[in-house]
């Protein structure tokens, strides 16, 4: 009896630690370096038919953007008014989604032109957008991403995101890869790997090193934020606000040399 307790105990034990064992972080490797706008606060990223889309942000400077990968030319922009403070964006159809972040109030744009369609409004702040192809998916700081109906912008649903039953908070900018939400964590390297059915944090991805910050000129702000992923050559791209670089890279397993 003592033994068979003694077991019961021990494959409790196992049971409990392989439950609460550590998210797997992966590095990366830097395969090609463009050149960035170091004016350009980044906000929301997205990679669409040879070009960068880039919302950016800061009261009476913030963008819209359609930008050269290769030159990191701005070719085609949009000036925000003053009174916003731009945050996410992401395209749905022949148009472009862009939030704000406490205006509680995102525009609508024509993708070709940037002419503006509308408003739409939602309560809270907005912080990022992301989409697969039935939904658009939204942060606000918190750990919770709001669903949203891709023609309406209505809310549908919402993800509440943690890594090994802890809530993860300031989910910014975020991208959708392979199936997974790929979130900057703000003020940090990391960005979380989301499994959208669950909510789960199903990996980490560490860029520490990727850029010295401390270089920058407001290095507190200048912080890692843009994830934008070209689905048809499987590329990942990552920048930061007013970095002078956008990286392309390439994910190393946990473990790998």
């Amino acid at each position: 009896m003592i033994r068979r307790y003694c077991l019961a105990l021990a494959l409790g034990a196992l049971t409990c630690s392989a439950a609460q064992a550590a998210t797997p972080v992966y590095g990366y490797r830097v395969v090609h370096v463009y050149p960035h706008d170091t004016s350009a606060y980044t906000e929301g990223l997205f990679y669409k038919d040879g070009y960068l889309y880039e919302g950016t942000g800061e009261a009476g400077e913030s963008t819209v953007r359609k930008v050269e990968l290769q030159t990191g030319k701005v070719v085609q922009r949009h000036d925000v008014p003053d009174a916003y403070f731009g945050e996410g964006i992401i395209d749905w159809k022949q148009q472009l989604i862009q939030l704000t972040w406490k205006n509680q109030m995102g525009f609508v744009y024509d993708l070709a032109s940037f002419k503006q369609l509308r408003t739409f409004n939602y309560p809270g702040e907005g912080w990022a957008l992301t989409r697969d192809s039935r939904h658009i998916y939204m942060s606000d700081g918190s750990p919770v991403l709001r669903v949203l109906d891709p023609d309406t912008l209505a809310a549908t649903g919402s993800i509440m995101v943690t890594d090994n039953g802890e809530p993860v908070a300031n989910l910014n900018e975020l991208e959708w890869v392979k199936g997974e939400i790929y979130a900057n964590v703000w003020m940090t390297n990391r960005i979380a790997r989301i499994d959208p059915a669950t909510g789960h944090v199903t990996g980490w991805i560490d860029l520490s090193g990727l850029l010295d910050v401390s270089r920058l000129p407001d290095p507190y702000n200048d912080v890692l934020n843009g994830i934008a992923y070209d689905e048809q050559h499987d590329r990942l791209f990552v920048t930061g606000k007013r970095w002078p670089k956008l990286f392309e890279i390439t994910l190393v397993k946990p473990g790998t040399p």
